[in-house]
């Protein structure tokens, strides 16, 4: 992804993306566009969710010391 957006939007984007799949109205041409994108916000997720564990886990090991 060429810019960085939050997780936030990344879930409402692919909400929509999922709408516009089950509605049935998206030709195949755009429905490889649709999936292509969806994986990317997918990626996106996962990888700040990934970082937010790491920085509580961080936090919560500092803080027994």
């Amino acid at each position: 992804m060429s810019q960085e957006i939050s997780y936030k939007e990344s879930i409402e984007e692919l909400e929509s993306i999922i709408q516009k799949i089950e509605s049935g109205e998206t030709d195949v041409d755009k429905l490889s566009t649709l999936v292509k994108k969806a994986s990317e916000l997918i990626k996106n997720c996962k990888a700040k969710l990934r970082n937010t564990e790491i920085e509580l886990n961080q936090f919560l090991d500092n803080s027994d010391d």
